[in-house]
């Protein structure tokens, strides 16, 4: 989906260029439609490394911390148990200095 959550209520066009931008009510909507709960996506910065939006109605997921190596974001997984439960695992930024890192030096 190269489309972004934004705080609006329907769609506009991205300013990115490339896709859109949804907000709450198409969110909504989307998900009743396809009785989804949440929608779970990725590929978008976000400081904490997930952020949920519209009332949990959609998470952004973060899997990189240290966003092209000069953020200092964190990272997360979502983990989903078979109870229907999730939570994050949250990993932070890499240091500043990524070469003092051993498997950076090929150790």
């Amino acid at each position: 989906m190269w489309s972004d959550p934004d705080e609006i209520d329907n769609w506009v066009i991205s300013p990115h260029g490339a896709g859109w931008l949804f907000g709450r009510n198409v969110t909504r909507e989307f998900n009743h439609l396809n009785s989804l709960s949440r929608i779970a996506r990725t590929h978008q910065l976000v400081q904490e490394g997930y952020r949920y939006m519209f009332d949990n109605a959609s998470v952004t997921v973060l899997t990189a911390s240290s966003y092209y190596y000069r953020r200092s974001n964190l990272a997360s997984v979502l983990v989903l148990t078979e109870g229907g439960e999730h939570e994050f695992n949250v990993f932070g930024p890499l240091p500043e200095n990524v070469e003092d890192m051993e498997w950076a030096s090929g150790v």
